[in-house]
């Protein structure tokens, strides 16, 4: 069971990792920081878990080595001019066995769908399947799978974290949605060769409201030593704040007004629904700068 091999970029070792998971599969017990992200484009492939969930016991190809797919990132080349080096056939990547028994151990946690894992799920792990899983192999196993685009999406998509029952047991921080974010749209953007930009900037945004913090300490958590990804948070912020005035002075006419939300709405021509969930998060956020 075989695979492309990565570009060398892709395991870069600064690349976007779930640092809490693999903090409990270091030797020295924790990772103290968030990686900083490589300046180039370094996609990395999906997990060879995904992989093994595209075929069936039969053995047959995943379902994307047919097409002659290659790892996440690669398509900003595919226009480029062939030649003998870039035709030359790969030679094969062994995929970790690890992965494949922790597909078949935990569909729900690392099949099609990939969760984010709890703290402490490496530790978890070996406890519940002591003589089936080997320490180093599960630790190189899960370093894979925590760098592959599917994790880092449900990452970025600020899901909560899951234990091995799957059940979801606590929130994302932060700063590694924010990581995570960029490193996906890093990928998108080296693959699609357009401008990523506005659409990174729209879910900063969305992140941002939904860590219910101040602009301050939002700022101090996921700012980097990257100016690029910097100057994006930025204009970010700012435009949550531009948002934010608007909900402000439209809640302040909804609670002047004694209308109910759907007179509101009408009003304003606003549909009622969407109006009833901007006044609720202009209350959120009037919430947390009070407070």
């Amino acid at each position: 069971m075989t695979e492309h091999p990565p570009r060398p970029e892709e395991n870069h070792p600064s690349e976007a990792l779930d640092c809490a998971t693999l903090a409990d599969a270091s030797p020295a017990g924790g990772v103290a920081h968030v990686p900083t992200l490589p300046t180039a484009d370094a996609p990395a492939p999906d997990t060879p878990a995904q992989a093994s969930r595209g075929r069936g016991r039969s053995g047959a190809k995943h379902r994307h080595a047919g097409r002659g797919a290659r790892p996440d990132g690669a398509g900003a080349a595919q226009d480029a001019p062939h030649n003998a080096s870039q035709n030359a056939p790969r030679a094969p990547r062994v995929i970790p066995p690890v992965l494949e028994q922790l597909a078949d151990l935990y569909p729900g946690l690392f099949g099609e769908v990939f969760l984010p894992l709890k703290r402490g799920i490496f530790q978890d792990l070996l406890a519940a399947h002591p003589d089936v899983l080997d320490r180093e192999a599960l630790k190189a196993g899960l370093a894979v799978h925590t760098r592959s685009t599917r994790y880092l999406q449900s990452v970025a998509a600020g899901l909560k974290r899951h234990d091995l029952q799957g059940e979801a047991v606590e929130d994302m921080a932060p700063e590694h949605i924010h990581h995570a974010l960029l490193e996906v749209f890093r990928r998108r953007q080296g693959r699609a060769g357009e401008d990523q930009r506005q659409r990174l900037r729209s879910r900063i945004v969305q992140a941002f409201e939904a860590s219910g913090l101040s602009r301050e300490a939002y700022d101090a958590l996921v700012r980097g030593r990257d100016e690029a990804a910097n100057a994006v948070l930025d204009e970010a912020l700012a435009e949550a704040a531009a948002r934010s005035a608007k909900d402000e002075a439209l809640l302040r006419a909804f609670e002047s007004g004694g209308q109910s939300v759907e007179v509101f709405a009408g009003m304003y021509g606003m549909d009622p629904r969407g109006a009833a969930q901007t006044l609720e998060r202009a209350r959120r956020r009037r919430a947390v700068t009070s407070g």
